[in-house]
């Protein structure tokens, strides 16, 4: 794979990566893999797994290649060079122009080996082009400010880069009653200004939020809530109208919640999506967007936080067959990823794999997506009936809510199809009684479930973490055993930088129990067993609990004491 013709510039980078001992022959082919399905060098796709060590492989690079290494994030971006190329060649070959000095351009780049960039940026600019090695994960962020900020790039794809979901003549008409007051410039730039601003901070969900005698923006960034600015109370119903209308709702009804979905084209190639709900408050209209970035579908098993034993076992029971894997834990603990990268690596030409969601957060090509639509009469069941009449190889349920649902799956997954699909638990172990509660025979759950994982996701630590100083008996009651508390590892806290914003927290991390059903565990169920005799067991297995999974993220230096506490049940 890493010799093939048309991966020439990412075999090259990835080469280099293996000689070094940097990343074995595996992941490397894994991740050409995956850049090559979405497009994108191999540099970009290494940074969505291997975020943390990308300043350490700027390093290498620049060493490695003989190219200066520059920390492009302590310069200030007004003082480049921005306008000596083109935003389409920038867009395209992900480069940065930073100082022209005669006929010489110091290009900022993070692949030195893709050659038909420099030579274009040669090509366009007739300068000798001097390539300086920077960081990825600083690179893509500013590239994507400049070319959203491009005159020109905002004209190729209308006034403010937004595009539509599928306009009908009536909402068209609809969007058009209150023209005057919505089509206000200023507005419509502070809303994309902070739409950009919140997927530059990494940032999930958006909250527009109207109070009595004030107007604030939060963004939530690593699970947490930030407020970010104070506009104006006087624009709140500007701002409500203008969203509602990017997202084709009606923005003469104020009284009802409403959901929709929108677009902001960042580049040529590169849409993000949110997904619009509004809800009517005392003072107005409360808006949340919840930001799908498609490339979190596709950043591979690697970059999610599974352990290797855990890695296995998980991919050995969805390569089977037929059986039902369930995806456990509380709205927000990033189950819809999970499933999301299990369909890409099952995903193939040979394969039929049908999903049936509320709503389908991301597109994933090859795959049947389907939305459930309650109020046209599309539920779970009825998509699910209609999937086996499809000669379905994989089934993917969004969740099961309902015994109609559950039995539609389970006996899918005992007629020969492989089910995935997420239940709102708080383990692995009560997931098995909880469809025992919903009046599913034992012997179906036995026969038909072939493992369940129960997640969480916490804060990863920042770069600036520091060592710090915890009591044995404080470890000890968290769960660590005399022999884990050993003075061979060292617990690490937050720190304040400014990559995190004085946070000491950078991302997020999961924390995962996997728990297949050996026949043991079967048995138990068949019995009537409870909750606590299946954990019993699974940990006799040696299945991890979260606890147990999350202490082990502290031992590696991943996260901290607190974070793990504060996310898991003893």
């Amino acid at each position: 794979m890493i010799d093939a013709p048309q991966q020439a510039t990412r075999g090259d980078l990835a080469r280099a990566f293996i000689q070094a001992g940097r990343v074995d022959k595996t992941e490397a082919e894994a991740l050409l893999a995956q850049a090559s399905a979405s497009n994108i060098s191999f540099i970009e796709q290494l940074a969505k797994s291997r975020r943390d060590d990308m300043p350490e492989f700027a390093r290498f690079i620049a060493d490695t290649f003989g190219y200066p290494l520059l920390d492009i994030g302590a310069l200030n971006p007004l003082l480049f060079s921005a306008n000596t190329i083109d935003s389409k060649l920038v867009a395209a070959h992900r480069v940065v122009p930073l100082f022209k000095r005669g006929n010489r351009l110091s290009l900022a780049i993070s692949d030195p080996t893709d050659l038909r960039a420099l030579d274009a940026i040669r090509f366009q600019t007739g300068m000798v082009v001097d390539p300086i090695i920077v960081d990825e994960t600083h690179l893509a962020p500013l590239v994507d400010r400049l070319v959203a900020s491009d005159p020109e790039a905002e004209a190729d794809t209308g006034e403010f880069n937004f595009e539509l979901e599928d306009p009908t003549d009536e909402e068209h008409e609809e969007e058009t009653d209150e023209g005057g007051n919505v089509e206000d410039a200023p507005i419509v730039r502070f809303i994309q200004k902070t739409l950009i601003d919140a997927i530059n901070d990494g940032a999930s969900d958006i909250h527009f939020e109207p109070y009595e005698k004030s107007y604030r923006i939060r963004f939530r960034v690593d699970g947490d809530l930030r407020e970010i600015s104070s506009p104006p109370l006087a624009i709140k119903d500007k701002i409500s109208s203008r969203i509602k209308v990017i997202s084709r709702l009606n923005i003469a009804e104020k009284r009802v919640p409403q959901d929709g979905r929108m677009r902001l084209a960042l580049s040529k190639t590169k849409a993000i999506d949110f997904r619009v709900s509004t809800l009517p408050t005392m003072y107005g209209e409360k808006i949340v967007l919840r930001i799908l970035d498609p490339s979190s579908a596709t950043l591979g098993i690697e970059a999610l936080g599974y352990e290797p034993d855990q890695k296995v076992t998980l991919l050995e029971a969805i390569r089977r067959p037929y059986g039902m894997v369930l995806v456990t834990g509380p709205t927000g603990s990033g189950k819809t990823v999970s499933l999301y990268t299990c369909l890409n690596i099952l995903n193939g030409p040979g394969i039929n794999i049908s999903t049936a969601e509320d709503p389908a957060e991301i597109p994933l090509p090859g795959i049947n997506q389907v939305n459930v639509d309650e109020k046209q009469g599309l539920t779970f069941p009825v998509a699910l009936k209609a999937f086996l009449r499809q000669d379905p190889d994989i089934i993917m349920v969004g969740e099961i809510r309902d015994l109609e649902t559950a039995e539609i799956a389970v006996k899918a997954a005992q007629t020969g199809h492989m089910v995935l699909s997420t239940l709102h638990t708080n383990d692995a172990p009560t997931t098995l009684t909880r469809m025992l509660n919903m009046g599913i025979p034992a012997f179906n759950i036995a026969s038909s479930v072939h493992l369940i994982t129960a997640q969480r996701l916490v804060r990863r630590l920042c770069t600036c973490k520091k060592p710090v100083e915890i009591p044995k008996e404080s470890l000890l009651t968290a769960g660590f055993s005399e022999a884990d508390i050993d003075g061979s590892w060292t617990p690490y806290g937050p720190g304040e930088c400014e990559r995190c914003k004085g946070s000491g927290y950078k991302g997020r991390l999961g924390v995962y129990q996997v728990m297949p059903i050996s026949e043991e565990i079967q048995r138990i169920i068949m019995e009537s067993g409870n909750a606590l005799d299946i954990a019993a067991q699974a940990h006799r297995e040696g299945v991890s609990d979260l606890r147990q999974s999350g202490l082990l993220k502290v031992r590696q230096g991943l996260t901290s004491l607190e974070e793990i506490l504060g996310s898991t049940n003893e």
